[in-house]
């Protein structure tokens, strides 16, 4: 049965890094959470694509177990390129194309809107306002935006924030949503909002955890292969509501245990280009780095 409901972008992504290019890979937030997601939970996908989307893709997705049948299909799947220089912390988008992205007006199947965690992967926050407005029930909801629905739909943004349990963001964007260099200032201004946690990640150097007078730093794990950093803050969050709706816990160590096995996950999307790692990563291969990860904080 059904668990975690994602709403997101699925793409076709032309990477280029340090070590290597691929073009026309599978790409979107969406995709990646749903996948990362779907190592703890039985997701499904709200999204859409193009008459072009291959079919091999769309296949291995429901491989998976991700449920696709609120997927809409019409004109020409999105599309984005960019690359990364030895700084593997910020990609350069060289291309965007929308195509079926402008079209995006999300109707949830009936059975969708009672499934109780719910994750807003960065997509426009008119959407996700849309999605949030045809929920009957949650009982968990985390959401994730980027800068460039900071810098033009703020308000439409803190909207969104108003009515979820748990924001992500990464520290540029939290600095910029709250205009301050202080992330400690930045998370109690979002608190202050109404999530009842915020996320803060900080790329290869872990996530710092907010919530009522506690904090929370998860380390990031020391890798020596990285091939792709795309996707990782997506499978972060996948993985993030995943575990929550495995285990229908939503207090702060299981969150801060949550971050972990995200950690642990986005960390082998960095090994490979597009979903080539995390489609063979084995459930000993998360467990071990999940208690790796556990000894780096022991002193």
């Amino acid at each position: 049965m059904t668990d975690t409901l994602i709403i997101g972008t699925i793409g076709l992504d032309t990477i280029e890094t340090p070590f290597g290019k691929v073009e026309e890979v599978l790409g979107g937030s969406g995709t990646y959470a749903s996948f990362a997601a779907s190592f703890f939970s039985k997701p499904a996908l709200v999204s859409i694509v193009g008459t072009d989307f291959p079919k091999h893709h769309e296949a291995m997705l429901i491989m998976r177990g991700i449920n696709l049948s609120g997927l809409q299909r019409t004109g020409k799947t999105f599309r984005w390129e960019g690359m990364y220089e030895f700084d593997m912390n910020e990609a350069k988008t060289l291309k965007t194309e929308l195509n079926s992205l402008l079209d995006f007006k999300p109707s949830l199947p009936e059975e969708f809107k009672d499934i109780p965690y719910l994750f807003l992967a960065n997509v426009d926050p008119d959407i996700q306002l849309a999605i949030l407005q045809q929920m009957k029930s949650r009982k968990f909801t985390v959401l994730d935006t980027m800068n460039y629905w900071i810098s033009s739909k703020k308000e439409k943004l803190l909207e969104v924030i108003k009515n979820v349990d748990l924001l992500l963001l990464n520290d540029g964007e939290a600095r910029q949503l709250f205009g301050t260099v202080n992330l400690v200032h930045a998370a109690k201004q979002a608190l202050a909002l109404g999530p009842q946690y915020v996320i803060i990640k900080k790329g290869e150097h872990g996530a710092l955890l907010f919530s009522d007078g506690k904090h929370f730093n998860a380390p990031g794990y020391p890798l020596e292969v990285i091939k792709d950093p795309t996707g990782c803050g997506d499978t972060f969050g996948g993985s993030l509501i995943g575990h929550i709706a495995r285990t229908k816990d939503t207090s702060e160590n299981n969150i801060r245990k949550a971050i972990i096995y995200g950690s642990a996950i986005a960390s082998f999307n960095a090994e490979g280009f597009s979903l080539q790692r995390l489609s063979s990563l084995t459930p000993e291969e998360l467990e071990r780095r999940f208690h790796e990860f556990r000894t780096i904080r022991e002193f």
